[in-house]
C-alpha cells in the first residue's frame, strides 16, 4: 500500500515542479523587446492608415455608425468611450495621442506606462470598428494585451538607455525603467501568448476540417484563383492538382498539430519554419501582407531570447 502511495505522491510532486519551472523560470526578455518593436511598428501603421480617413472609420457618419456598433456588441461585454464622441475635433487629437502613445511603444519609452495605454487605446478602437476589422487587428491587440505585462521595454529602447545613463550616474534605478535582467514576468507573458498562439491553431485547423474543400485538396486552389484577394497569379497551380492537395493537406495538418509539435525541440524548428512559408504565402500571394507578417512576428515567440542575445553579441561594433 505504502509502494502505490510514494509513487502517486512522485508524480505529483515532479508534476508540480515542472509546472513551477514552465511558469515561473525567469526569462530574459529579448525576444519580447524584438516582438515589440515590430508590432509596436504594425500598429503605428494601422492608425496611420485610419488617420487617412479617421471621420470616415469613427465619425458621425461613418461607414458603420455608432448606433449599429452599439447594437452589434448589445449582447456582450465590448465597449468604448469612442461610442459617444462626435466631434471631429476632439476625434482627431483622439487619434494623434494614439498615434504618438504607439510611437512611445515601439521605441521603447517609458513602456511601463505606454504599453498598456498602446493596448487600452487600440482596443477602444477595435470595438468603435466593429465590421470594419481584419485578422491584423485582432493579432496586434493580442500581443500587445501580453507585452503590456512583461518589461518588454527592458532592451533596444530608449528606457533602457536611460537606464544605463542612470547606472552610470551612480543614480539609483526607478520601476518605470525596467530592469534587463531574466525575470519570472517575462516568462509568464512568453507562456501565455505561446499557449494563446497554440489555441488559435488548434481551432484554426479544427474549423477547417470542418470544410469539405479542405477533405477533398481544393481550399487551396480556391484560395489562390480568388481574384479578390489575389496579388500574383498563381493560376498555374490548376495544372498540378497533386501539388495544390497537398498544400491544402499539409496546411490542415500543421495547424491541428502544431499545438503539440512546437513545443519539443527536435520539431520547433520545423513548425516554425512551415509557419513562416505558410504567412508568407499568404502575404506574397493573397494580398494579406500585414497580417501575414503579423502572424510570423507572433510565431517569434518560440524563439529563445539566448538565440537573439547570440546574434547581437556577434554584430561588429561600430
Amino acid at each position: 500500500m505504502n509502494k502505490p502511495r510514494r509513487w502517486i505522491a512522485s508524480y505529483f510532486a515532479e508534476l508540480t515542479t515542472l509546472w513551477d519551472r514552465f511558469w515561473f523560470t525567469p526569462t530574459a526578455p529579448h525576444t519580447l523587446a524584438a516582438i515589440r518593436i515590430a508590432i509596436g511598428l504594425m500598429l503605428l501603421y494601422t492608425h496611420l492608415v485610419l488617420a487617412s480617413q479617421l471621420l470616415a472609420f469613427v465619425g458621425t457618419d461613418a461607414w458603420v455608425t455608432t448606433d449599429t456598433v452599439r447594437q452589434l456588441h448589445e449582447n456582450d461585454y465590448a465597449w468604448s468611450y469612442l461610442w459617444y464622441v462626435d466631434s471631429p475635433a476632439i476625434l482627431w487629437t483622439h487619434h494623434l495621442v494614439t498615434i504618438a502613445v504607439t510611437i512611445c511603444f515601439a521605441c521603447g519609452i517609458f513602456t511601463r506606462l505606454t504599453a498598456p495605454a498602446a493596448w487600452f487605446l487600440q482596443l477602444m478602437y477595435m470595438h468603435r470598428l466593429t465590421g470594419a476589422l481584419f485578422g491584423l487587428d485582432q493579432m496586434t491587440t493580442m500581443i500587445t494585451m501580453y507585452l503590456m505585462l512583461t518589461p518588454c521595454g527592458s532592451v533596444w529602447s530608449v528606457d533602457a538607455w536611460l537606464r544605463r545613463r542612470r547606472q552610470a550616474a551612480g543614480q539609483p534605478s526607478r520601476w518605470w525603467l525596467p530592469s534587463a535582467s531574466p525575470s519570472i514576468a517575462a516568462n509568464i507573458g512568453t507562456r501565455l501568448l505561446q499557449l494563446h498562439l497554440c489555441v488559435i491553431y488548434l481551432f484554426g485547423g479544427v474549423s477547417k476540417m470542418r470544410g469539405e474543400m479542405w477533405w477533398d485538396g481544393t481550399a487551396t486552389w480556391f484560395a489562390v484563383s480568388n481574384y479578390e484577394y489575389q496579388s500574383m497569379d498563381m493560376t498555374w497551380i490548376v495544372h498540378y492538382p497533386i501539388l495544390f492537395a497537398a498544400l491544402s493537406h499539409a496546411t490542415v495538418l500543421w495547424e491541428t498539430f502544431y499545438c503539440a509539435l512546437v513545443w519539443p525541440r527536435l520539431t520547433r524548428p520545423w513548425v516554425l519554419l512551415t509557419a513562416v512559408m505558410v504567412h508568407g504565402g499568404i502575404a506574397m500571394f493573397l494580398g494579406m501582407i500585414t497580417f501575414g507578417v503579423t502572424m510570423i512576428i507572433a510565431n517569434a515567440i518560440f524563439i529563445p531570447p539566448a538565440i537573439l542575445q547570440t546574434l547581437c553579441r556577434r554584430q561588429p561594433k561600430a
